[in-house]
């Protein structure tokens, strides 16, 4: 079968409907004939182009991953060539966080999509060792360098799990699950981005300096 000229956007289409229903119902609760009728194509359209479901589902989460790294890695570059040797922690966990709350306030939906499905992927016992190690540690071993340079008496294993509560903090607010909605009675908000950042920032900053610091 021959690619169209419509080829592209048919494949763009596929992952798309691909991204939503795997970020609502996780891999097992999605079908590759569900993916094809979202996405208004022919389910053996779908299987020419990517294969399996599995396959699928990881071009989907590969197709955003490099994006999130060169914002991540660039965030990061930035604030190095501004700051120097004098790097905080505040100023490595600024440049961690802040390239993931533009993508989610971005007003693509497919953004708000691919966060909820890497939160799902990165409490996932199945896919979260095997995916985020191999698309994102290589990236997130950069921060944990700055952060040893910022943190110098800290041991490797509280640095660990320093970042360990700063990924599980990360995922709920990319989860976007409306649970907080719920438990503060509507006096907060999980897709209000700006705050949610804005304070997850300070939070962990201060809880890394105080498992770690001096």
């Amino acid at each position: 079968m021959p690619d169209s000229e419509q080829s592209p956007s048919k494949k763009e289409r596929i992952l798309d409907a691909a991204e939503e229903l795997f970020a609502l119902h996780g891999y097992d609760g999605v079908t590759l004939r569900q993916i094809a009728q979202q996405a208004e194509v022919d389910v053996a359209l779908a299987s020419y182009h990517f294969g399996k479901k599995r396959d699928v589902f990881e071009a989907t989460f590969l197709r955003r991953a490099q994006i999130i790294n060169d914002l991540r890695l660039k965030s990061l570059q930035q604030m190095q060539a501004t700051q120097g040797d004098s790097l905080s922690v505040e100023d490595i966990v600024t440049a961690f966080l802040k390239p993931i709350q533009a993508l989610q306030m971005n007003a693509n939906p497919g953004w708000q999509n691919y966060c909820a499905l890497v939160a799902y992927i990165n409490s996932s016992a199945v896919w979260g060792k095997e995916l985020m190690h191999r698309n994102f540690d290589p990236l997130v071993n950069r921060y944990m360098t700055a952060l040893r340079q910022a943190l110098p008496n800290a041991t490797p294993e509280k640095l660990h799990w320093c970042y360990h509560y700063l990924s599980g903090a990360l995922t709920l607010t990319m989860a976007n699950t409306g649970r907080i909605d719920r438990l503060s009675e509507g006096r907060c908000h999980s897709d209000d981005f700006q705050t949610a950042y804005d304070l997850m920032i300070p939070f962990v900053t201060q809880g890394m300096l105080a498992v770690c610091g001096d």
